[in-house]
């Protein structure tokens, strides 16, 4: 028995601000390898050198690329000692269970006895845990027999299972072959995704804005779903901030420099406020709306308070403690006070007055289900910043063209999406991020982003080419009556991006998944594009692949959706898969396509196998 708590010392202690090793509290994502062989004499022995040596390549593989958007490294744990009947199951399950795994991945060359070792029943780990088990492809031993009939148990018990087994011999000499490699990692850095966002939190500052259905927050689908909860705080607690000082005034005035390092156009005519104040609002409001999320332990020390002004609070100090938050805005907070596309671009940017870190997640007009989607997207990414986005109009070549008297035909023969937002998109989109690493279009996004979190030049490179890039104007006033600063920039062509949306149908949560790329307009046109649509706001020029713009605008479900840097559509469907949440609309082609075996016991029919298995945390 543990030993029993002091609860009297505890009683007369002070309360204080607990500090957590990163920036939200909760278990680092671990990922179990559990190895498994034929427990008979002989039969063992001549395979456990070769397991180890084949679990010691995917600990490896997977050690070196999967981190989470902070650069955190995912824990990676091995089992005590080879799986080969229940009792080495459960003893491998006791320690997963001391270490927080919730991930696990079954790795064999060999035969083992597969229904077994789902041990004592309950098997290794719970119903919650994302599972997968890799086969090797060999001749003198069949990894692929026991990857079957395993695979096959897990079916029958309801429990899914990714399947990993390359198309070809391996060669157990050299290094994992790049299709299982692949696979491997897809299923890594989906699963760990799914572990970090659970018991988190989404922070919904304000209600529903202009009566956009997305803002309405469904508290039971993003637990059911996401495995978060949500957290409710009223704008009236924001102006009450502001009004008493409760933020960091040394920090403030950080950022307001931070902020006149940008080129500022505050517009012309009479503004509601003076231009100094109104970029000092639009500071306070974003360095507030991250202390929502995430908390300030300087709000909670009495000398800080009393050297700034303001009477410290331990409460109102914790924040949230959440992933992802969203912002009402319009109409009743742009109104009167400024609007919070400064706040919005700079925390879902990759940088701000203290340098180079991980984006916050934070959703305009509070659409949350946009704001889940750009959090999934940017954990599977490794942590690149996102784009929300109005699908604001569709242009075909002939409008173009009536319109300009250009012919962009052969450009963009499709059509395009004109996609931009009040001025809170992620200032990452104002270059190529992608571009800064060498042949980083043709790797996965989280390689190409580890590339620049691992080099101070890269970032230093993207924040001064983003600051460069971008100009703070002046909100228009007839939407934004209170005023507002909002960014403009022009994202460059020939960049991969995966626009992403997730929507309700009734108490079913679904997602729409389609890649293409940016596109690059004549200056004449992309310049009358802004000209008759807003030419304050950022402006994103996307194609679909496969599809024409219009056929894009007009199955994708609401107004808005959110956009990643690079093809990261078959991550999707796989993260997806793993939270049973159906996929409606996809170009991603079949044989990208990584879902648990039973998918295939429904015949690949997504809303089938998804209402059959519910969703995950229901």
């Amino acid at each position: 028995m543990a030993a029993k708590p002091r609860f009297d010392a505890l009683a007369a202690g002070e309360r204080t601000f607990a500090k957590s090793a990163r920036r939200l509290v909760g278990h680092v994502p671990t990922i179990a390898l559990t190895p498994v062989a034929d427990g008979r004499r002989g039969a063992y022995e001549s395979n456990v050198e070769k397991t180890w040596r084949m679990t010691e390549k995917v600990y490896d593989l997977i050690a070196r690329s999967v981190s989470l958007p902070d650069g955190t490294p995912v824990r990676v744990v091995v089992a005590p000692e080879i799986v080969y009947g229940p009792r080495t199951g459960a003893i491998a399950q006791q320690y997963y269970t001391e270490q927080g795994v919730s991930v696990n991945i079954f790795l064999s060359r060999s035969w083992a006895y597969s229904d077994e070792l789902m041990s004592a029943c309950q098997g290794i780990g719970s119903t919650e845990w994302q599972q997968c088990a890799y086969g090797l492809n060999q001749t003198d031993r069949p990894g692929a027999v026991w990857l079957k009939a395993f695979t096959a148990a897990m079916d029958e018990k309801g429990r899914p299972i990714f399947c990993v087994y390359s198309p070809d011999l391996e060669d157990e000499s050299g290094l994992l072959s790049p299709f299982v490699a692949e696979r491997l990692l897809r299923f890594a850095r989906c699963a760990v995704a799914v572990a970090e966002m659970r018991g988190k939190n989404y922070l919904s500052v304000g209600s529903v804005s202009m009566g956009i259905i997305g803002s309405d927050v469904r508290r039971n689908a993003m637990l059911h779903y996401l495995g978060m909860g949500t957290v409710s705080y009223d704008m009236v607690g924001l102006q009450g901030r502001m009004a008493r000082g409760l933020y960091d005034h040394e920090e403030l005035a950080k950022a307001v420099k931070f902020l006149k390092q940008f080129k500022l156009d505050f517009g012309k005519g009479k503004r509601p406020l003076p231009k100094d104040k109104l970029v000092v609002e639009c500071c306070k409001m974003a360095l507030i709306v991250r202390d929502l999320m995430i908390g300030n332990p300087r709000l909670a020390d009495p000398a800080v308070g009393r050297k700034q002004g303001f009477k410290a609070d331990l409460e109102h100090a914790q924040g949230a403690n959440a992933i992802a938050a969203g912002t009402q805005g319009q109409r009743q907070w742009t109104d009167l006070y400024p609007n919070f596309d400064v706040a919005e671009s700079l925390l879902n940017s990759s940088f701000d007055w203290n340098g180079f870190r991980a984006p916050y997640i934070v959703a305009t007009e509070n659409d949350s289900k946009n704001g889940a989607g750009m959090l999934i997207a940017s954990l599977l990414t490794g942590g690149m910043a996102q784009l929300f986005a109005d699908i604001r109009t569709n242009w075909t070549p002939e409008s173009i063209h009536a319109a300009t008297g250009i012919d962009v035909g052969d450009i963009v023969p499709r059509g395009i999406i004109d996609k931009r937002n009040s001025g809170a998109g992620a200032l990452d989109y104002a270059i190529d991020v992608l571009g800064l690493v060498k042949g980083g279009a043709d790797r996965h996004p989280a390689e190409a982003w580890n590339a620049i979190r691992r080099s101070k030049a890269l970032q230093k490179k993207l924040m001064a080419g983003a600051i460069e890039g971008t100009t703070y104007m002046g909100a228009e006033l007839t939407y934004f009556p209170g005023d507002g600063l909002s960014s403009h920039y022009r994202t460059p062509g020939g960049i991969p991006m995966t626009a992403y949306r997730y929507n309700m149908v009734g108490g079913e949560m679904t997602c729409s998944v389609v890649e293409g790329e940016t596109v690059e307009l004549p200056k004449k046109v992309a310049n009358h594009i802004s000209n008759v649509t807003d030419k304050t706001w950022p402006e994103t020029y996307w194609t679909p692949r496969g599809m024409t713009s219009y056929e894009y605008m007009s199955r994708i479900g609401p107004n808005h959706d959110a956009n990643s840097f690079g093809l990261i559509g078959a991550d999707l469907i796989t993260l997806n898969a793993m939270l049973r949440i159906p996929v409606d609309m996809h170009n991603v082609p079949t044989d990208q396509l990584f879902r648990p075996t039973m998918w295939d016991r429904y015949g690949q029919n997504d809303f089938l196998v998804c209402q059959k298995l519910g969703p995950v945390y229901g």
